[in-house]
């Protein structure tokens, strides 16, 4: 059953991009979920109107919608512009020109790949849910040892390293381990766009040795094993920023 033909490779090398991927989408959705969160609790209302609208948006498309219109919406997008910016150019070239030959101030054609489109897309779908993590994090942390902070000459940057964030980890990492774990799956979203990813990778070998079973058996194993890898690491990051009672 567990006999993969000779594509052993092929699936550690698509889990490789499977992990890069996640990690990388991990990072962005951490940097849009930070930025959401004290959005959200801004002072200024267009800050949190924003934040609103971009949680509020996620919740309401699927997934794979939101995939398959960045990566194809987007490139006709992204490339309708660069067109548009070439015209506005080389119109204003032939004003002053008329023999001016065409120039491109902008590349003519631009190819999304289908790993940026990946993290792009997972990315910000995870930033969403990492907005509202992070604010009941933050809501969770005691404002009175901030303002005692602040009191003492802290700069704002300086709270939040010190004393914000340490202790609103405490708070976000239950959300957090579930929003990884969920992002860790969503990656074999990306196989629809053509990347070959693990999903992807077992798909051809699925299809070309004609045992389907056999392939994605190995890839959930290996699901499990990040799964696994990652559970660690998140009760040690418990551990670690949990309250010390001795």
């Amino acid at each position: 059953m567990f006999d993969l033909k000779g594509y052993e490779a092929s699936l550690l090398e698509g889990a490789w991009i499977t992990l890069q991927v996640a990690l990388a989408s991990l990072l962005l959705a951490l940097l849009l979920g930070l930025l959401g969160a004290l959005a959200k609790l801004s002072p200024y209302k267009w800050a949190r109107g924003l934040a609103t609208g971009y949680t509020t948006l996620i919740r309401g498309i699927p997934d794979l919608v939101l995939m398959m219109l960045l990566f194809f919406g987007g490139q006709v997008l992204i490339n309708s512009i660069c067109t548009w910016i070439n015209e506005q150019y080389n119109a204003w070239l032939l004003s002053s020109n008329p023999n001016q030959d065409w120039v491109s101030l902008v590349p003519d054609y631009i190819d999304i790949s289908p790993f940026a489109a990946g993290v792009a897309t997972i990315g910000f779908i995870f930033g969403a849910y990492m907005t509202e993590t992070f604010r009941g994090a933050i809501l969770a942390v005691d404002k009175g040892e901030l303002e005692a902070a602040r009191a003492f000459g802290m700069r704002a940057t300086q709270v939040f390293v010190r004393i914000l964030f340490p202790q609103m980890m405490r708070h976000a990492l239950p959300g957090f381990g579930n929003n990884w774990l969920v992002l860790l799956k969503t990656t074999a979203l990306v196989s629809i766009i053509g990347l070959d990813d693990m999903v992807r990778k077992a798909s051809l070998a699925a299809g070309s040795t004609q045992m389907p079973f056999t392939f994605y058996m190995a890839v959930a194993l290996i699901f499990l094993v990040f799964t696994a890898v990652s559970t660690s690491a998140l009760k040690w990051a418990e551990r670690h920023y949990a309250i010390k009672t001795r």
